[in-house]
């Protein structure tokens, strides 16, 4: 079985990428592509994950999990969404870097389905907007406690990455920019249930809604319909076009207020983001996926 598991981050899409999934249920269940739903198995496989840091998993962990998750027979590949799977918002940042212990929760996963293939999926953020709106999302009201000694500027998403190629190599990774995710939001869906490209999905264009006017989405449609032919590419230059001319500023204005969270800082982590992300796409056995 292939195992897919979109492991967030927070703060990026809110879950909206497996409700999207969700939709599908029906028509991904006739191709051998199961998407359980969450409250089946995030409970279930924290609790399974984190009794593992005392021993092996017993035996029959992978049957007994599987037999709790799904219904009916046995899929092909079976898709898992959960933006707390390295740990809550507060344990974000850790030891100076992106979600420290994330490769051992990775690594208990892969002990439990020894013989299936994993392949995880993450949007990443840009820091500047990242770590404000993940403050926001822990308990914490002071800063410098949830940032835990980390300094801003030195925080990497390729620390993150490279930690979890060299601890799961065997794991498959498709990591994208949350900034790009309107532009590739139908394409992440696809990729996730290994359908190939132009295959008909039900909301593919669920954020493209969101974010852009009734008269831009009104027009947009007409765009593709009067232009069925459109490669993947196209579909996103386009998409890049209407939201250029249509998009709604307030969803898509990003305002961080917090103290000490100057706009020099905000420059420089964004300068420091994009060189990462270069780095990222130089990894072996990642996929970055962009538009």
């Amino acid at each position: 079985m292939h195992i897919v598991l979109h492991a967030g981050v927070h703060a990026t899409d809110e879950d909206r990428l497996i409700k999207c999934i969700l939709k599908n249920t029906e028509a991904f269940s006739a191709l051998g592509i199961a998407v359980p739903g969450p409250s089946r198995y995030r409970r279930l496989l924290r609790d399974t994950l984190n009794a593992m840091a005392d021993g092996e998993p017993a035996p029959d962990a992978r049957a007994v999990l599987l037999d709790a998750i799904l219904e009916g027979d046995m899929p092909d590949r079976m898709i898992l969404s959960n933006d707390s799977f390295f740990g809550t918002p507060k344990m974000a940042i850790g030891k100076g870097v992106f979600y420290p212990g994330a490769e051992l929760k990775l690594a208990r996963l892969r002990k439990l389905f020894p013989n299936d293939s994993i392949e995880l999926c993450m949007g990443l953020r840009n820091p500047a907007t990242f770590v404000p709106a993940v403050f926001a999302l822990a308990p914490d009201t002071d800063l410098p406690g949830f940032l835990n000694g980390a300094d801003p500027l030195h925080l990497r998403w390729s620390e993150l990455v490279t930690r979890i190629r060299s601890t799961v190599p065997d794991i498959e990774m498709t990591v994208w920019c949350n900034e790009d995710t309107p532009l590739i939001w139908a394409f992440l869906v696809r990729e996730m249930a290994g359908l190939a490209p132009n295959t008909k999905i039900i909301g593919g264009f669920d954020l493209i809604s969101e974010i852009m006017s009734a008269k831009g989405m009104q027009r947009f449609r007409a765009y593709l319909k009067s232009h069925p032919s459109m490669t993947e590419i196209q579909k996103r230059r386009v998409i890049a076009a209407f939201l250029d001319k249509y998009a709604l500023d307030d969803a898509i204005e990003e305002e961080v207020d917090l103290p000490g969270w100057s706009q020099d800082l905000m420059r420089q982590m964004t300068e420091t983001y994009e060189e990462d992300i270069f780095r990222i796409n130089r990894i072996s056995g990642v996929d970055l996926v962009s538009p």
